[in-house]
């Protein structure tokens, strides 16, 4: 099987853009109340970070640190998405967190 590096750049943008996106839909359903939900998000969140994570993995063992891997805007971009992803996702944990406190202690 031939390695497809658009396709896997691709697979790591995608996945990277449903782990932020699930993670600020945790938010929204904290602001409801809505805990399940927003656990679930959370969960959902953290499956398409492994996913987005482990693609990133293989095109680094790919490259092997030595410039095999051509790096062009689209592979910068979808790095980009996947660290502000990572960091989405702790912030809205740590938020979800917070909106459960002040809603027991009120």
């Amino acid at each position: 099987m031939e390695f497809d590096l658009e396709q896997t750049v691709m697979e790591l943008l995608i996945n990277a853009g449903e782990a932020r996106s699930n993670a600020m839909m945790a938010i929204q359903h904290a602001r409801k109340k809505e805990w399940g939900q927003a656990d679930a998000m959370l969960k959902a969140s953290d499956d398409a970070a492994r996913v987005a994570h482990k693609v990133q993995t293989q095109l680094i063992g790919l490259d092997e640190g030595v410039g095999k891997i051509p790096v062009n805007l689209i592979m910068v971009h979808s790095q980009d998405h996947l660290m502000t992803a990572m960091l989405c996702r702790e912030l809205a944990e740590e938020i979800v967190l917070l909106r459960k406190e002040m809603f027991e202690k009120a």
